[in-house]
């Protein structure tokens, strides 16, 4: 077992798929199943399990990929210390995420840098998309996961997972699991002028609107109103999902595909640090994570109620 294995096991796991996985290491396909059937015969189990959807981690395979992890990112550690670049061996930096993530993505993110990578320091800069956007062309945020951004030629925008809004409202207006865009134009919300601008474009080949009786810019805010039981909003799935709390329903919005596209910028000249590469990989554990436990879904008992 080396270091150049351990890292494609990491790329398949990342990907859920040897093609994709192979493109992401830049290795032919038959040459990346062999090195995993090499992985699997020298250690005596099963890491990965394959299905028509791609592939999962067994439970051996969940163990040895945050053991990879941290093996890595020592590795690059020491690399830079070696190099002669933070004689300390010390590595920082900045990530910015927006207000409706940091709840949800930052404390898994600290913590896998915290306990499990010696030397690394991560800040944290919380903002919208477009102040993020700002702050990577100024270099006051080092990555991103940022929202539906516009094609940059000085950032690499790397696609994290696809996201799906929701209708908000409080349980006793009890409206059903999924609603359709002519109930969605009748319900009064609160809405950020972000997620507001992100709905208002994907309704517009429909000819469809909203009803926004005010725009709070306060992911915050919007939720404690929600939870008093006046006021109803579109916003991700997962603001409100973790945990759900009992006195909201989501409602699905038939007739439309609403979603988001969370994504990982970068600064390209930054791109190779030891630093961003280690974080960059904690942010794309962690967001796999949350997806694969439902976080950014609506989940399957739910859909099984709306049938």
């Amino acid at each position: 077992m080396n270091l150049k294995t351990l890292r494609y096991f990491v790329a398949i796991a990342d990907a859920g798929s040897f093609t994709a996985a192979a493109s992401a290491v830049a290795i032919a396909q038959p040459a990346l199943t062999r090195q995993l059937r090499d992985l699997e015969a020298e250690l005596g189990v099963q890491l990965l399990q394959r299905g028509p959807r791609g592939v999962r981690l067994t439970q051996a395979g969940a163990t040895l990929y945050e053991s990879a992890r941290r093996m890595l990112a020592e590795a690059a550690r020491v690399r830079q210390q070696l190099g002669g670049e933070g004689a300390t061996g010390d590595l920082s930096a900045v990530l910015g995420v927006s207000p409706t993530l940091a709840r949800i993505l930052l404390p898994g993110v600290f913590e896998r840098c915290h306990h499990g990578l010696a030397g690394v320091h991560l800040g944290v800069r919380e903002a919208f998309t477009p102040q993020l956007m700002e702050g990577l062309e100024r270099g006051l945020v080092d990555m991103a996961v940022v929202t539906n951004p516009e094609p940059h030629r000085a950032l690499t925008l790397e696609p994290l997972l696809v996201e799906p809004f929701a209708l908000i409202s409080p349980a006793s207006r009890k409206l059903p699991p999924v609603v359709e865009l002519s109930t969605l134009a009748r319900v009064p919300l609160i809405m950020t002028k972000l997620h507001r601008g992100i709905v208002d474009r994907m309704l517009a080949p429909l000819s469809a609107r909203i009803h926004v009786d005010a725009e709070i810019d306060s992911v915050d805010a919007i939720y404690e109103l929600v939870l008093r039981g006046q006021w109803s909003t579109v916003m991700p799935v997962s603001v409100f999902n973790q945990p759900r709390p009992a006195s909201v329903r989501l409602s699905e919005i038939s007739g439309v595909q609403l979603n988001r596209m969370l994504v990982l910028a970068t600064r390209i000249e930054r791109a190779q640090s030891p630093a961003i590469a280690i974080v960059g990989d904690v942010v794309r554990a962690e967001a796999a994570k949350l997806a694969a436990g439902g976080v950014f879904s609506f989940g399957a008992r739910q859909r099984r109620n709306a049938a």
